[in-house]
């Protein structure tokens, strides 16, 4: 018998429902159903998800129609069933809010066996349906993961932007990870007031099911998903490299794209990004302090063969009267540059207001270049590397 959690029941229903259910039943304790599925699964201690939640008639209609239809939406692959006495006017509104049954409170053990069944099937159909066989390694996704040698040289600006470029070429399949674990504010530019953060997302039951770690992404009006970053240094400190890879495991099967946004410097959480990257991009201020620590960087990840195939040299902050040329940072790093981002009076705007520049439809120059940057990935490219590069060159 499929998995039941049993919510906002009393003694005597539960008795019924674990007999039903061959004692296969989780029973939560009393009190006011969560309004969050996430928060719902925080109950679950040993962080295994049902294949079908019961809903006594002990919580209030509102309660129950609010979390049905969050279920519906953010977990398909587990069916609701309702206890409740029924009424024409709760049958509309339950199969409004996704409930796949509804059962008398007087129901018997057979009544009861008979709505488990029937919702553990379509709570299967739903995941073949969601999950087809092959679509495993189609969305065993590009792990695209920013990395620089130092601060304050705009990769958040470069991982926010580049994420908001590939969720317009692939909508609904990519994922950004804030992992500048102490002080990481993905969040705020990207404006979002996340309810949960990357602790939330390596621990407790959802670091044992992709379904639940997707109740604990934080969604963006572009149709991103994001982990943001902790609220605080230490429960930052709590993530481990493990943790990391685990992660980005799980959400590399889920996503076409994950961007990782890391701290300046190897951290051991970066040395881990960058162990299960695909692709890395590196990104430098176009100066000499900037290209020195570049060069650096990629000596390290040489010696420790951490550069994967996917290799982008990306460097901000160029400025004609800067004194660098492009071809000047090629021979101190001894690899090519792939793109150039300019220096741009929109980004500090675009910052300030939590809203990308790819999000905002700018034509300035440094927008140009980040769609450029995106085309490096995105299924349909909109120019040629050799073309971005040659066009670099000739300015320089």
């Amino acid at each position: 018998m499929s998995r039941v959690v049993l919510a906002a029941s009393d003694d005597e229903l539960a008795r019924r429902v674990a007999a039903a259910a061959d004692g296969d039943v989780h029973v939560l304790p009393a009190g006011r159903l969560p309004g969050d599925p996430a928060r719902l699964f925080e109950q679950l201690t040993d962080g295994e998800l049902p294949e079908v939640l019961m809903i006594g008639p002990g919580a209030p209609a509102v309660e129950v129609l609010g979390l049905a239809a969050r279920m519906d939406a953010q977990c398909p692959g587990i069916s609701v069933v309702l206890v409740a006495r029924q009424e024409p006017e709760l049958w509309q509104a339950a199969m409004r809010a996704g409930i796949r049954d509804l059962l008398d409170p007087g129901a018997d053990v057979g009544e009861i066996r008979a709505a488990i069944e029937r919702a553990a099937q379509a709570a299967a159909g739903r995941r073949r349906a969601l999950r087809p066989a092959d679509d495993t390694s189609r969305y065993t996704g590009r792990v695209i993961t920013v990395a620089s040698p130092k601060g304050g040289v705009g990769k958040t600006t470069v991982a926010t932007n580049l994420a908001i470029g590939l969720t317009a070429s692939a909508p609904q399949s990519t994922v950004l990870v804030d992992l500048d674990v102490q002080f990481g504010d993905v969040a705020s530019a990207l404006g979002l007031v996340p309810e949960h953060t990357l602790p939330d997302a390596v621990h407790g039951p959802a670091s044992q099911d992709t379904m639940v770690l997707k109740t604990f992404l934080t969604g963006h009006p572009s149709g991103l998903y994001a982990v943001c970053g902790s609220d605080s240094p230490a429960a930052g400190d709590t993530v481990s490299a493990a943790d990391v890879t685990a992660l980005l495991t799980s959400l590399a099967r889920e996503f076409r794209y994950v961007v990782v946004d890391t701290a300046p410097g190897l951290s051991e959480q970066t040395l881990a990004a960058l162990d299960r990257a695909t692709d890395v991009v590196m990104l430098s201020s176009m100066d000499v302090p900037g290209v020195r620590g570049l060069r650096k960087e990629l000596d390290v990840l040489r010696e420790l063969c951490m550069i994967p195939a996917g290799r982008h040299v990306v460097m901000n902050f160029a400025d004609p009267k800067g004194g660098l040329s492009v071809r000047d940072v090629e021979t101190t790093i001894g690899t090519g540059v792939d793109v150039v981002l300019p220096r741009s009076s929109a980004v500090p705007a675009s910052t300030n207001q939590g809203v990308p520049l790819l999000q905002s439809g700018g034509r300035d120059p440094m927008t140009k270049e980040l769609r450029r940057l995106v085309a490096r990935f995105a299924a349909t490219p909109l120019v040629s590397s050799g073309r971005v590069r040659a066009r670099h060159r000739a300015a320089s």
